[in-house]
């Protein structure tokens, strides 16, 4: 009794003597040897269990006890462990760290350790779309479609489908804003260039499902990109066969500029397609991002673009020769007439942010964006189709000899204003995010579009003795509405015996006037890496997404009286719905003293209310109706390392199953249901003469469905050829670093000066991109493959200051 007694009356003592320590708390930032922020460090107080993790900022935050010496330990994979020591600690304090690469040197090479990836945004370099090959001009998304479940099959375009969705399934931010193009366009080789401006970009993040309930409503991709904030002077001018670019940066204390102006031209690329035209296309883009701190909390910024397409194509004549050795066929063309189109955009948005503490952001937001858009065209042309001979290229037999007229007048606008708030606040273990948005749109649609064809003197369709057309369309259409949408989302970190685990959690809703629609959307992901190996990552990722509908998804075709097909908006459409759920991981190793990561993920996504949709180039025409569900599910995987020291690249391999029903019928494939992928994007240099550099772009993918014009998929398909392509650039350093010859007169100004010298479809393999479909008097139809572009050469130079 005397025994328990004194345990008793010492154990009160040592808890008085405890509650009585004072606390203290020790905060600061960590960041890595360029000044970039590090997340997932691990913090602990040495030979004790109390610690806590840096957040996305780099900054965390630990109590411990005051009067005695504190050790820290920082420690993070691909860093080297650093240690502060602190010999008293009276009160609070503030320390920073700066952790440095765990490398290793070879010769002029330095490589670095790959770091980690725990939910489905993935990081890409935008420095590397410099010296890549790319007949688009250059651009952020020539780098995207090399990535595990993206696709592309069209080199002309920035375009992608990303696991089988849409193009339009594909959300797109830069600074936190949502950006649009315009909607008319119906070919690569209108669409000029990509919104994105890589020279301006700082970083860039995407995800190909999974994402989080901060971005918006689509239902298959985020690309999200962040414009620099110069932190000196800076710029580059380029100039090629394609075009020429040029952006400066600057900063002056509280006041920062990145200023990017970007032409192209493709008309000598588009010469190596089968017709034979006078091609005027010239693309134009002005971009500006401004910052200016008029208080020590707060921060106003400016983004702006203003983009100006024309494109002007007078064909003369054209000759494809299609069909295998023993089928062979020869289309041949004599045109005349001409087509006009020009697309103008113009983009402007303010950001006005607010720090309120160290760990808390507000911000307000405004943008508008404008489009006018006008497709204009009158083009005949007398057309004839045959058979040809084995040997010699004999025509043996006339399969189609006819006339043909299009005829097109279409005039779109397009005004999308909207006004937001957002917030960020990081606590302990949570960063908390939230945001609200509301969207006015304004849409004019006005088409005016015909064909006619004559077979061997006969207007087709035949009918009455009336001289008809094959296809018309008319629309005059306009949209007014209203959407609401705000999102709320928590990202909780916490270490266990087991690891490290990082979960993310939202809900995102909102609601269209139009069509008076309230959609809610749970998502949700868990990513953990264990202390077992910490080499692997695992991933796992599931939510309710939604495809809102836009002005093209309402439109819906009805014939009228006298057979003329005419759009009219569905007031009734509702949002598509899909459920994602993703398993994946990754694994990181280090080879012959270089760093690798194999990536995988597996998916499947629910579909349904569908409004299915069929592809003509880039042209999506939308039923107009939800009738249709369908699945999607695959296996992605990508290898990506340090193949040579001192560069990255990697090899992406996806299989692939989209299908849908439509109206009740068997399943068919979705349009951008290709099966499989494989790309590639490869760097490498001369061995000790890094001077020279190489850079690969490959893509395989297997052949997409296609089906007759003004027919569904349910009503039969075939599938275009595989899509085969190399793109191979070559890039020499005329000067730059420590050569003699910048320290002399004007190139002082100046960091590198590279030549390039691209050759695009190395192998000069004919793509298909669509079907040009004609008919004889039989009716009759045969698909004539309109190829994409052949091998071509392009000289670059390009000046960094």
């Amino acid at each position: 009794m005397k025994i328990r007694a004194i345990a008793t009356l010492l154990f009160i003592l040592f808890s008085i003597s405890a509650f009585g320590q004072g606390r203290a708390k020790i905060s600061g930032y960590i960041r890595d040897a360029d000044g970039n922020p590090l997340d997932l460090v691990n913090i602990r107080v040495k030979n004790t269990l109390n610690g806590t993790m840096s957040n996305e900022k780099g900054h965390y935050s630990l109590s411990v006890a005051t009067g005695d010496s504190v050790t820290l330990i920082y420690s993070c994979l691909g860093y080297n462990k650093a240690e502060r020591i602190l010999p008293l600690v009276t009160k609070d304090m503030r320390l920073n760290v700066q952790m440095n690469y765990t490398s290793l040197e070879l010769g002029e090479v330095v490589a670095t350790a790959i770091r980690k990836q725990t939910t489905t945004l993935e990081t890409l370099n935008a420095d590397r779309v410099k010296l890549l090959p790319d007949p688009a001009g250059g651009s952020i998304e020539s780098l995207v479609v090399t990535f595990a479940g993206v696709t592309s099959n069209n080199e002309l375009s920035s375009q992608y489908s990303v696991r089988g969705g849409s193009y339009d399934e594909n959300i797109v931010y830069v600074n936190g804003l949502e950006v649009f193009r315009p909607l008319l366009i119906r070919s690569g080789q209108q669409e000029g260039l990509s919104f994105i401006n890589p020279d301006m970009t700082e970083a860039v993040n995407f995800s190909a499902g999974g994402f989080e309930a901060r971005y918006g409503d689509k239902m298959s991709s985020v690309l999200d990109i962040t414009y620099k904030k110069p932190k000196g002077f800076e710029g580059s001018a380029s100039a090629s066969l394609l075009g020429a670019n040029a952006y400066v940066g600057s900063s002056s204390g509280k006041f920062t500029q990145v200023t990017g102006f970007r032409y192209k031209t493709g008309r000598s690329l588009l010469k190596t397609t089968d017709t034979d035209a006078e091609y005027d296309p010239n693309f134009i883009d002005l971009q500006t991002y401004m910052t200016y701190q008029f208080a020590p909390k707060w921060e106003i910024n400016f983004l702006g673009n203003l983009a100006i397409n024309n494109y002007k194509f007078i064909p003369h004549t054209r000759e494809t020769s299609f069909g295998t050795a023993t089928n062979a066929k020869k289309f041949k063309v004599f045109m005349s007439g001409q087509e006009r189109d020009k697309f103008e955009t113009l983009f402007g948005a303010l950001t006005l942010k607010h720090n309120l503490n160290e760990n808390t952001e507000l911000g307000l937001q405004a943008s508008a964006f404008t489009s006018k858009e006008e497709e204009g065209y009158d083009i005949a042309g007398d057309y004839w189709l045959g058979d040809a001979a084995e040997e010699g290229g004999g025509e043996i037999e006339n399969l189609s000899i006819a006339r043909y007229n299009e005829h097109a007048r279409n005039r779109l606008h397009s005004n999308i204003m909207n006004v937001g708030h957002y917030g960020i606040t990081r606590m302990k273990n949570n960063t908390l995010k939230w945001g609200a948005t509301v969207q006015l749109e304004k849409i004019n649609d006005k088409i005016s579009e015909w064909e006619k064809r004559d077979s061997a003197g006969y207007s087709l369709p035949q009918g009455g003795g009336n001289v008809n057309v094959i296809a018309n369309l008319f629309s005059d259409n306009e949209l007014e509405s209203t959407r609401i949408s705000g999102y709320l989302q928590d990202v909780f970190k916490f270490r266990t015996k087991q690891g490290l685990f990082t979960l993310v959690g939202g809900v995102r809703g909102s609601y269209w006037s139009y069509n008076k629609e309230f959609i809610f959307s749970p998502r949700a992901s868990i990513g953990f890496i264990p202390n077992f190996d910490q080499n692997l990552t695992f991933r796992l990722a599931s939510g309710l997404y939604y495809q809102s509908p836009f002005y093209k998804e309402l439109r819906t075709t009805v014939q009228d009286e006298h057979g003329n097909s005419i759009i009219q908006l569905n007031k009734n459409l509702k949002s598509q719905r899909s459920i994602h759920v993703i398993a994946g991981g990754d694994y990181t190793f280090r080879a012959s003293g270089r760093n690798f990561k194999v990536s995988a993920d597996m998916y499947y996504k629910k579909l349904d209310n569908l409004n299915p949709y069929t592809v003509d180039n880039v042209k999506i025409r939308y039923y107009g109706e939800n009738c249709a569900e369908g699945h999607a599910m695959g296996l992605d995987v990508k290898f990506f390392g340090e193949f040579v020291p001192g560069t990255d690249s990697w090899i992406s391999f996806s299989l692939m199953k989209a299908e849908q029903s439509i109206r009740g019928s068997e399943y068919v494939p979705m349009p951008n249901s290709q099966g499989y992928n494989v790309s590639l994007f490869f760097q490498d240099y001369f061995p000790g003469y890094k001077r020279v550099k190489l850079n690969l772009k490959g893509v395989l993918s297997g052949g997409l469905p296609v089906t007759a014009p003004r027919t569904g998929y349910e009503d039969g398909y075939f599938r275009t050829p595989t899509y085969k392509r190399v793109d191979l650039g070559f890039s020499y350093q005329l000067a730059g670093g420590t050569d003699a010859i910048m320290d002399r007169g004007f190139f002082r100004n100046l960091k590198n000066i590279w030549l390039g010298l691209d050759i695009f479809n190395l192998f000069d393999i004919k793509n298909t991109s669509s079907y040009y479909w004609i008919t004889n008097i039989d009716n009759h139809q045969y698909a004539i493959p309109n190829y994409l572009t052949g091998r071509q050469l392009n000289v670059r130079l390009i000046v960094d200051f």
